[in-house]
C-alpha cells in the first residue's frame, strides 16, 4: 500500500481521492460534516507563507476542482473553505492544508459554529482513534469522490 505524507501523520492513498503534479485531496478520518475533506500540497511545508507560486496556483485550482465535487456529491448548497495558519489559528498538523466542508441551511444552529468545530477537529485531547472513521468506510468515501472526478 502507498502512502503520503501529512505532516506529523503518514495517509494511505486509499483515503487520497486526487493527485496533481502539486497536491493531493484526501477525505477526513473525523469530519467536523460529512464530506469534509482536505486538499494539501505535496510537499510537506508548515506555512502557507512557504509554499512556492507554483504550489500556491495548485493548492488553489485543487482546491476549486475539489469543492464543486464535494458540494455536488453531498447534495450542499453552500462550502466552508479554511485555512488555519499557525498554531494560533488552530492548526495542528504542521502541513498546510485546505479544509472543504459542504455546507446547508440549518447544519449548524450558529453559521459560524464550523469554524469553532474545526478548531476542536484536530486538538489532541480531542483526536482519539475511537473517534476515527475505519479505513474501509475512508477508503469507499474517497473511490466515490474519484469516480465524481473521473
Amino acid at each position: 500500500m502507498s502512502t503520503l505524507r501529512f505532516g506529523q501523520h503518514i495517509i494511505k492513498t486509499s483515503a487520497v481521492f486526487l493527485q496533481t503534479e502539486l497536491s493531493f485531496a484526501l477525505v477526513n478520518r473525523k469530519p467536523v460534516v460529512p464530506g469534509h475533506v482536505l486538499v494539501c500540497p505535496l510537499r510537506p511545508v508548515g506555512r502557507f507563507r512557504d509554499l512556492r507560486p507554483d504550489e500556491v496556483a495548485d493548492l488553489f485550482s485543487t482546491t476549486q476542482r475539489v469543492a464543486t465535487v464535494v458540494e455536488k456529491h453531498f447534495n450542499a448548497t453552500s462550502l466552508t473553505i479554511a485555512i488555519q495558519d499557525g498554531p494560533e489559528a488552530g492548526q495542528t498538523v504542521k502541513h498546510v492544508h485546505v479544509h472543504v466542508l459542504p455546507r446547508r441551511a440549518g447544519d449548524f444552529e450558529q453559521n459560524d459554529s464550523v469554524y469553532d468545530e474545526l478548531q476542536k477537529h484536530d486538538r489532541e485531547d480531542e483526536d482519539l482513534p475511537s473517534k476515527w472513521r475505519s479505513e474501509e468506510e475512508m477508503a469507499a468515501e474517497a473511490s466515490d469522490l474519484r469516480k465524481q472526478l473521473d
